[in-house]
């Protein structure tokens, strides 16, 4: 199979945030990297990044998906350590005012960790973490993976942009 090379980032001289995968502790991305904030998934916030590393876009298969700014071409990126399914990357738009968005990636929030460690994440560690966090802080049934958490859509209809409001005005 070969092996697996994978780049570490180094902590930002800011001390900015890493992003790294949920399930395996790889890095994707710092937060310096992120465009916008207001994107959305299916599972709720969503981040597009300008570049993100250890990611497969390969991969993923070409997809043509009608999304709230119109159509676009994407394909998912996968975690190259654990195959895990971050997100996507725009690779074109039909529409000429969405063509900022091509080469662009949308990291979903929901598999991601973030935090500013400067040394590798031990996800065990992380995990214990939150759930010694949720168990002082009176509450909760554990399954909490950020206090950034949104509602999450119960539909499976790819969204990009929260602009919903903007296109009814």
């Amino acid at each position: 199979m070969g092996r697996l090379l994978l780049v570490s980032l180094p902590p930002a001289t800011d001390g900015g945030v890493i992003y790294r995968c949920k399930h395996c502790g790889t890095h994707l991305a710092y937060a310096t990297d992120i465009i916008s904030r207001t994107f959305r998934c299916k599972n709720g916030k969503a981040y597009l990044l300008e570049k993100m590393v250890n990611v497969n876009a390969a991969a993923g298969e070409r997809d043509d998906r009608m999304m709230t700014t119109g159509l676009h071409t994407v394909c998912d990126i996968l975690c190259v350590a654990c195959g895990s399914v971050l997100g996507w990357k725009y690779l074109a738009a039909f529409n000429k005012t969405q063509r900022y968005k091509e080469g662009k990636f949308i990291m979903d929030r929901t598999k991601v960790l973030s935090g500013n460690l400067g040394g590798p994440l031990v996800v065990g560690q992380q995990q214990q973490q939150q759930q010694s966090h949720s168990h002082s802080s009176g509450g909760g049934d554990g399954d909490e993976q950020t206090s950034d958490s949104d509602d999450e859509e119960d539909d499976d209809s790819s969204s990009d942009h929260q602009d919903i409001a903007a296109m009814s005005l």
